[in-house]
């Protein structure tokens, strides 16, 4: 009866050890929304991938706009986007708009669709990685984020360094 209560024991332990090193390598919305986006966007976690969306942030009408994705992986290295197929579906109020991306570059997606710069502005991302399995990632570009007032002195190099396995 002893060694079935330290397997238990152990395998406790083993369980909650992995749920501590698993909340390292991911982050939240919140995360993400506290530290400065290499190309001013948005970046938002899906899988293995970090999305970074990049909208027009001075249409104040509705008009067709640029919309370009950048996918790098958890320490910022960009993942080459051949062969990937993506979609993003705007939301803005009543209206919907859903533009395909495609392929530019290194690891870029892009395409235009017709949106405002404001605030009620929401996305919702689909990727599909050659040969992957679909990622998905939801944005509020223009949300207000409050900015966390507790700053690690390099936050990116922090990041990084927490993805290193």
């Amino acid at each position: 009866m002893k060694l079935s209560k330290f397997v238990f024991a152990a395998l406790t332990g083993i369980a909650i050890s992995a749920a501590s090193v698993s909340s390292v390598y991911a982050h939240d919305d919140k995360y993400f929304d506290s530290i400065k986006s290499p190309n001013g966007g948005q970046t938002r976690m899906a899988g293995v991938y970090h999305f970074e969306l990049v909208l027009a942030q001075d249409s104040k009408t509705a008009k067709e706009n640029p919309v370009t994705v950048y996918v790098t992986d958890h320490g910022n290295k960009g993942i080459a986007t051949k062969g990937a197929t993506a979609t993003l579906t705007l939301v803005q109020g009543a209206k919907k708009t859903t533009v395909e991306l495609v392929p530019e570059g290194e690891n870029r997606l892009v395409g235009k669709a017709t949106y405002a710069s404001t605030a009620n502005l929401k996305g919702a991302l689909t990727v599909t990685m050659a040969g992957k399995p679909a990622e998905q990632a939801r944005f509020t570009p223009f949300a207000i984020v409050k900015k966390s007032s507790a700053k690690p002195a390099n936050k990116e190099a922090e990041h990084a360094h927490e993805h290193k396995h």
